[in-house]
């Protein structure tokens, strides 16, 4: 517990006009929770209010991330981790990592060219071009993002000038409630609603001592847009990988155990005692094991073999004893274990985490090679995972669209009206993977090709032009017009080489019209 007013807010606030309208409305259900902020109930006291700022909330959001940072060192979490950063931040010689577009905004070149040039200054501050892999990577694995944006002290005119990291350990989003009493109906009524944030150093420490209050503004947030079953608490992507990495884990464990213990051949040894009796028999034994003991271990942090027969081997033979009308000293071999090459039940649970990630199957055959065949082998698994981190593209955008935001708004480039009615039309576009788009657009025009070389027969009959650059081709209008023009300037131009005498093509109307 500490004290709220021992607690002092820290950071920028942009003033807003009609700040306190939402106030004014009655519920007794507090605001939506999407973004995993935990509601805390101020409660008054002789000494003043107080906040619970070690609550249960704040210890689930530490040990969560924490379960997500060991789960992502799995060397198969981690591999589907890269190939998935690796398709979403794309690093080309040619294109900017991300880029603005504007070009659906009603606005002048002037304001469309601040914006341009401070989204710019964003992604110098964010150091993106070098460090967006690893930005993408932490938002990815601990399913949020905070950084702290610096402004210059007394001057917010001046704008963001720096952007620092925060460790997501060390930082998290409350909302505080204040409720009345009803008189009409008894109920408790939220009367107010502040929301900041909670910076600790030292999480876990006593809260009164190490606590910083952020302002709302002063602080850029994005989440992964995923909640807990109960909807409130923000979960990784990892989430759902947690139980089939822990099964593959323990999986390998019992697998290393198994083939150490099974893997060697054992004796057994039938050691004839003859009419010894029961003490001097088991005299007689232990001095036969201790002769023909293997006396070689292996040391694993020097790695020597040693003499040693004060360790007990892991293997251990065995020693039976026989007595006399037996078969005599007798010595056998139990065989090891076999099928002990056999990992289906590994490559099942490998299976599992991939597709837990929704990472394509065939992405964990690393000998599988890439090739440029036919459309068969760009696989539905490949085009779902496109569509996936589109997705995860479109949820990371809230980073620099929050940023773009507070930035324009505090050095006066637009007004907040103006944003509102303009962020919907700006598009955060990032560079693709111009290899697999060349190699998708080329099947896709190859198959096209061969359905028209099909169909080419009946055009005139059957089908018409018109029908066929349509649907066979999947050309629009404005397409269509534009090749019939090129089409009619290069047969022009061949009558007119051939009317200058020069050399001319045969021009077929057949695959003109086609």
């Amino acid at each position: 517990m500490a004290e709220e007013n021992a607690i002092k807010l820290f950071g920028f606030e942009i003033k807003r006009a009609n700040k306190n309208k939402g106030e004014k409305l009655r519920s007794v259900v507090p605001p939506a929770n999407d973004d995993g902020a935990g509601y805390v109930t101020a409660n008054a006291s002789y000494y003043g209010q107080y906040v619970d700022i070690d609550g249960n909330n704040a210890k689930d959001n530490y040990s969560l991330i924490m379960k997500y940072r060991g789960v992502a060192t799995h060397p198969e979490v981690d591999a589907a981790i890269e190939d998935i950063v690796n398709e979403a931040i794309v690093v080309d010689d040619e294109a900017d990592v991300v880029s603005l577009a504007l070009d659906d905004i009603e606005a002048t070149d002037q304001i469309k060219e601040s914006i341009k040039e401070e989204f710019k200054n964003i992604l110098s501050m964010l150091n993106f071009n070098e460090l967006g892999h690893d930005i993408f990577k932490r938002w990815y694995t601990d399913g949020r993002l905070y950084h702290h944006l610096v402004l210059p002290d007394g001057n917010e005119k001046g704008g963001i000038q720096e952007i620092r990291f925060i460790d997501a350990l060390k930082m998290r989003k409350v909302r505080e409630v204040k409720k009345e009493k009803d008189p009409k109906t008894n109920t408790d009524i939220v009367k107010e609603v502040k929301e900041y944030y909670i910076f600790q150093e030292k999480p876990g420490v006593s809260a009164l001592n190490n606590a910083v209050k952020f302002h709302l503004d002063s602080i850029s947030y994005v989440t992964s847009g995923l909640l807990d079953e109960k909807r409130a608490k923000v979960v990784s992507h990892l989430h759902k990988a947690i139980k089939p990495i822990n099964q593959l884990r323990m999986m390998e464990d019992s697998l290393v155990i198994y083939r150490l213990a099974r893997a060697p051949e054992r004796r057994i040894f039938y050691v004839d005692v003859g009419n010894l009796p029961k003490g001097k028999a088991e005299e007689y034994m232990k001095s036969i094991m201790t002769k023909f003991r293997n006396k070689l271990v292996y040391d694993a942090n020097t790695g020597e073999l040693k003499d040693d027969r004060k360790h007990m081997s892991m293997l251990e033979d065995f020693w039976l004893p026989r007595r006399e009308g037996g078969r005599g000293t007798e010595v056998s071999a139990l065989p090891g274990g076999e099928n002990l090459g056999q990992i289906d039940d590994i490559v099942y649970f490998q299976k599992r985490v991939y597709r837990a990630l929704n990472v394509p199957i065939n992405r964990l055959e690393q000998e599988a090679q890439f090739s440029l065949g036919r459309s068969t082998e760009i696989s539905r698994d490949e085009v779902k995972f496109q569509k996936f981190i589109d997705r995860l593209r479109n949820k990371f955008s809230s980073l620099f669209m929050d940023i773009l935001k507070k930035q324009l708004i505090l050095k006066k480039v637009i007004t907040e009206a103006d944003w509102e009615t303009w962020k919907e039309d700006i598009t955060v576009e990032y560079a693709r993977d111009n290899y697999f788009s060349e190699l998708k657009e080329s099947e896709l025009l190859k198959e096209r090709i061969q359905t028209l070389d099909m169909i080419q027969p009946h055009v005139g009959e059957y089908f018409t032009k018109d029908w066929v650059m349509k649907n066979v081709l999947k050309l629009s209008e404005e397409d269509t017009k534009e090749l019939d023009k090129e089409v009619d300037d290069e047969n022009q131009d061949e009558v007119d080489k051939a009317e200058k005498g020069g050399p001319a093509k045969e021009v077929d109307k057949d695959s003109d019209e086609a």
